[in-house]
Order: C-alpha cells, then structure tokens, then sequence
C-alpha cells in the first residue's frame, strides 16, 4: 500500500516534532508521540496553588492537580473521589483516591491535602484567600480522608464551583519547612500528574514527559509535550501552517487570521472547551487618585467606550457587550436588572463639567496613566482605543506600556496607575475571582484583585453574607444585588465578555471534551501516528 504524500500528512507528522533550528532537536519518541504547543509567556511561577491564574495552569495543570475537574456533565473526581458536607456548613469531608504516588515516588496522602490548604491555600493562594478565609482547620483521621472545619457556614455550592480553580495539591514532604514563596518547586513543580516537570529553556521552551506512574493506567497517551515560547501571536499561525506547532490555545492566532487557518488542511478552529472560563475585559481604577474617586468622573468614562464597536472591530464579533461583573452566560447569577452605560459623548462631557473638570484652552480635562495589560493583543488595542475614546471627552490618557512582570508589580504591588487594562476570568461562581476585584482590605501584591483602593462597607458586607449564605436561592439573590451595586458604583468598568479560540492539527484526539480544557490534565489527549 503507497502513502500518498499530502500537505495534510506533513502536518499530522510535523505538529508532533519540533520544526525550528531555534530549538534543539527531540528525537521522535518511541510510542505516543509528542505535541508542541504555542505559548506567549513564561509564567514566574509554576505552582498553581499559590498562584491561580490560567497562564499558570495551562502548564502546571499536567503536572500538579487538583482534588477535582469540572466535566461538560459535572464535577469530574480526581485526587478526591467523593465529598460531603454537614448540614451546618462547618465541615466538608472529601475521600481521597488511593494509590497515587508524587512524582518523586512517594506516597500522595491527606497530609498533603491538610498542609496545601493551611500553609497554601488559604494564606497565601490568590483566590483562595477568600474562599478559605474561614477555614480553621484540616483533620485526617486516615491517610485518604480530609476533614476541613470551618469557623463559619460556607456554602458546599461555593466550595465545589472552586474545586478545579484552587484546588492543585502539593506535596508536603517537598514544602514543609521552607519559605513556601521562594521554594525552588515553584519553578519546576513535583505533582501527581499524567506529565512530569522535565526543563526549561527561557525564551525557547518548557518540556514535560510523561509520568509512567500515572493512577489513571493507560494514561497519559502522549510522551511529550513542548510549549514553544511565542510570545508574537502572529508567530503561532505561521508556526501551525509550517507544521511547527500542533496546537494554539487561548487565541494564540490573532482573530483575523481564524478564517484563513481554518481552510488549510490538516487544522481546525475549536470554539468549545471555554465555556467555564469566561474572560471579562475590564477597566481597572485607582481610587487613590482623586478625579477616579469621583462617581462622575468614572460614570463619564463608562459613557464614553462604545461597547458595539469595541466588539466588532477588536474581538471581531467574538464577544458581547458586558452588563456588569457577571457575564450572561452565566445564567444561575447572572441579572441584566443593572444600570447600564449607553454609548454617549454628550452625557460624558456633562457629567465631567458636573464633577468640576473644565476643559482648558487646548481641550484638556486633565492627564491620566493608563496601563493595558501585555497577556493579549485585545487587551493591548483596546488600551489604544481607550486613550482615542478618553480624548474625546478631554481626559489625555498616557499609555504606559509593561511587560507582564512590570505590569504587576506596577498595578497590584505599586498602585502606580490610573486606569489599566485587564483580562479578568469568570469561573462559574462569583466568589471564584469576581467579588475579589471589590473587595476591600487585601493586601498589596495579589494579583487581579482590587488594588485601585475602593472600599465600600455595603459591598463588603454583601460578599461577606454571600460566602456564608448555604441556601443556594438567597446565596443567588445576594450575587444579583451584589451585580447591581457594582454597575451603580463602577469600582470597575466591564466593558465586554469574551471566549477563545484554539487551532489544533486533526491529528489530536479528545481536543476540548471539557469546559476548563486548556487548563486542565490532558491525560486522554491523544496525537495520531
């Protein structure tokens, strides 16, 4: 039988090797083939339990897991089996799964569990701090039960919607009695995972290989996988058309080259595997600053995007308008009974004449510092467009450009901004990342969280009551008032709600066959020989 050389079976053989002289060569692994992957960062931090955030979890998710995933039909088990709580709120029990071992060979037990949500979790993890804030304590009779007692009802709903989100467990052998911040694991993480930490090459790649020791057996399928640093977008569709990457996630190919990549043969555009992780451009402000902490000033700023617009010409049509915190596709919470910000020059300029900013002689209200997140290029044009919209009302918005770390440090560390950019998540509960972004008291430096300042005693006592609150009706009802205190008040502006797009080669099997997929283990993602 002769095999017919065809673009579409070069590509099926090249998605699986690495196809650039920039990177050194892999030889072809022995069964199960390897994927090479399109990234556009090099997170700092590896460790998923301290830091939540997609860009994390897209590679520690195949390493360091979770105690469970979320399915299309529902929660999916998988370090923890089962879970129940009490009928007082007080107590969630989860029964873990026996015979996983950490990478390292020993034993994956409840001391793991107990020590990650104590010593990690709770103190130290980006949105765990709010979930597990009245945690008290970790109990584990066995080595596969963990009891966690909480000091306040907290609601089973909250913690199961968290389960895949803040979850990922360490091993304690590795962490107990070390600065946990500065544990080097941190930078290449031991798990129990169907893929093993193996290197990394900074500005070239991250390698993991396949954990042969796997609890699910028969799994992983694949030997190897590559995450090529791109950090040009426009790189990643030309790398899939040469066949030098299999798959780019997260919108790693710019929207406008969507329907050109999806005609080449050999590839296809996948729109499923988002549905849980909703993204939410917003506009972030520092209340610090006095103008940004007059209502009048934020309300004219509100007026002045043209939402329309911002979704047609930056997202392409991949996208719709934001109402408020909670994204429409979220129906259990979601209420579009908010104030709501027309598209209006007019009203802009009257408001800001109203808050006491006269235009000077040269049109000029006054000068700001606006800083758009560098993750995404929609984040960075809709910094541009801003800036043109903001001049139209007379605010001069000065576009200050970081990389990621500079752009965390100045906006959540320093405070050192008027305006930013950000690409926020919704997880499918609002105390998962949403009431996080209003909430007042958090200290300096957590990442996508309300560093602008504000603090408003009636929202804080609504999230506050929602995190204790086990009626899911009542808990729902708060959510839904917390949704229109947000859009009155404008901590923070949403402007739109977005999905993503990945590119994969046919040749990947069990591509998006869950709501969190680029971010969960891949342990059945399997490459065609």
């Amino acid at each position: 039988m002769s095999i017919q050389i065809t673009r579409r079976n070069l590509i099926r053989g090249a998605a699986i090797l690495l196809g650039t002289t920039a990177l050194p060569s892999f030889a072809l692994a022995a069964a199960g083939g390897r994927l090479v992957i399109a990234s556009d960062s090099e997170p700092r931090n590896l460790n998923p339990a301290m830091v939540a955030s997609n860009g994390v979890f897209f590679i520690a998710s195949k390493i360091v897991e979770p105690l469970a995933e979320l399915g299309y039909d529902g929660m999916k088990p998988l370090l923890a089996t089962s879970w129940h709580g009490s009928d007082d709120g007080k107590t969630l029990t989860f029964k873990l799964r026996e015979g996983v071992t950490w990478h390292d060979g020993q034993p994956f037990t409840a001391a793991d569990v107990a020590f990650s949500a104590m010593e990690v979790w709770k103190p130290l993890q980006n949105l765990g701090r709010a979930i597990f804030v009245n945690l008290e304590a970790v109990e584990t009779p066995d080595d596969h039960t963990a009891i966690f007692r909480f000091s306040q009802p907290t609601p089973v709903q909250l913690i199961q919607n968290a389960l895949p989100v803040v979850t990922s467990v360490l091993p304690k052998h590795l962490y107990e009695g070390s600065d946990i911040k500065e544990n080097p694991l941190n930078l290449a993480p031991v798990g129990t995972g169907p893929f093993k930490f193996a290197e990394h090459r900074p500005g070239q790649y991250y390698r993991l290989t396949k954990n042969d020791a796997y609890w699910n057996a028969g799994e992983p399928n694949i030997d190897e996988l590559i995450y090529r640093v791109l950090p040009d977008r426009a790189a990643a569709a030309n790398s899939l058309e040469a066949g030098e990457i299999g798959l780019a996630a997260f919108s790693m190919v710019p929207l406008v080259e969507l329907d050109r990549i999806g005609q080449i043969d050999g590839l296809e555009v996948i729109t499923k595997g988002y549905e849980a992780l909703t993204y939410q451009l917003i506009v972030e402000i520092n209340h610090r600053r006095e103008h940004m902490a007059n209502l009048k000033v934020r309300q004219a700023i509100a007026h002045a995007i043209d939402k329309q617009f911002v979704i047609d010409a930056i997202f392409l049509g991949y996208a719709a308008a934001a109402t408020g915190p909670v994204p429409a596709n979220a129906p259990e919470f979601y209420t579009p009974k908010v104030t709501q910000y027309d598209f209006d020059l007019d009203k802009a300029n009257a408001l800001l004449d109203e808050a006491g900013y006269p235009k000077d002689a040269s049109g000029v209200r006054f000068s700001l510092d606006l800083l758009p997140a560098p993750y995404f290029s929609e984040t960075k044009q809709f910094g541009d467009y801003l800036r043109q919209a903001l001049i139209k009302i007379g605010i001069e918005a000065r576009i200050v450009a970081n990389d990621s770390a500079g752009h965390q440090k100045a906006v959540y560390t320093d405070h050192d901004f008027d305006l930013a950019i950000a690409p926020t998540v919704f997880r499918g509960d609002p105390a998962i990342s949403t009431t996080v972004l209003v909430r007042s008291g958090l200290p300096a430096g957590v990442s996508f969280s309300n560093q602008g300042g504000y603090a408003n005693p009636q929202a804080d006592a609504l999230i506050d009551k929602a995190a204790v609150t086990l009626d899911t009706d009542k808990r729902t009802a708060l959510y839904k008032e917390f949704q229109q205190l947000v859009a009155a008040d404008l901590p923070l502006i949403n402007v739109a709600d977005w999905s993503f797009t990945s590119v994969a080669a046919t040749s990947l099997g069990n591509v998006a066959n869950n709501p969190r997929w680029p971010v969960s283990n891949w342990s059945d993602l399997t490459v065609e020989r």
